[in-house]
């Protein structure tokens, strides 16, 4: 990739993330990025094609993040699922907390089967298959019905968080997902 375009793609991603994708324009990030807007659309043929790139480029880096984070927060696949709130809640309260950058792109484009969407929920599965890992790591008996209810607590978290301004939002999802891994882990079937 060449530095010019990344260097888009980066500050797309900075500037959607903060102002929406509907509140920044073409002009806006090429100007942030100190480059011309015919550099911009030698790049990107569109603004759609730039977020889909920016959508693209922080999923790798975000899920990279965060894996990292929870597996630097605990030794065993049981404290890993619950790290996931912890890495959770220092990216809650950070100052670069504006919610999830998908979460929010699905809010902006209602339509349903467009390319953006496609990213996001790609993203959200690939999320969602790590906590499957861990859960069948930490010996769930259906990892893939404890892998739904965390990661519907790590997103209901994520929302609140980014509504209420209140990091703590993490804590009380963990508090949650405690009681379902305990139940889970005795053999107990999590009822939908």
């Amino acid at each position: 990739m060449s530095k010019k375009r990344l260097q888009l793609i980066e500050t797309a991603v900075e500037l959607f993330n903060e102002h929406g994708f509907h509140g920044v324009g073409i002009d806006r990030i090429a100007e942030a990025a100190g480059v011309s807007k015919k550099t911009m659309y030698h790049h990107f043929r569109s603004k759609e094609e730039l977020i889909l790139a920016a959508l693209r480029h922080h999923d790798g880096l975000f899920r990279n993040q965060f894996m990292k984070g929870v597996e630097a927060a605990a030794d065993t696949p049981r404290e890993r699922l619950l790290a996931i709130f912890d890495v959770a809640e220092a990216w809650f309260a950070s100052n670069r907390f504006f919610g999830c950058l998908f979460i929010n792109a699905v809010g902006e484009y209602a339509e349903p089967d467009t390319p953006i969407r496609g990213v996001c929920r790609q993203f959200k599965q690939l999320m969602r298959g790590y906590i499957e890992d861990l859960a069948r790591e930490a010996g769930a008996p259906d990892a893939p019905a404890l892998a739904d209810a965390l990661a519907l607590l790590l997103e209901g978290a994520i929302v609140t968080a980014q509504v209420s301004g209140n990091p703590s939002a993490a804590e009380s999802a963990r508090q949650a997902a405690a009681v379902l891994i305990d139940h889970a882990l005795s053999g107990s079937v999590i009822e939908a």
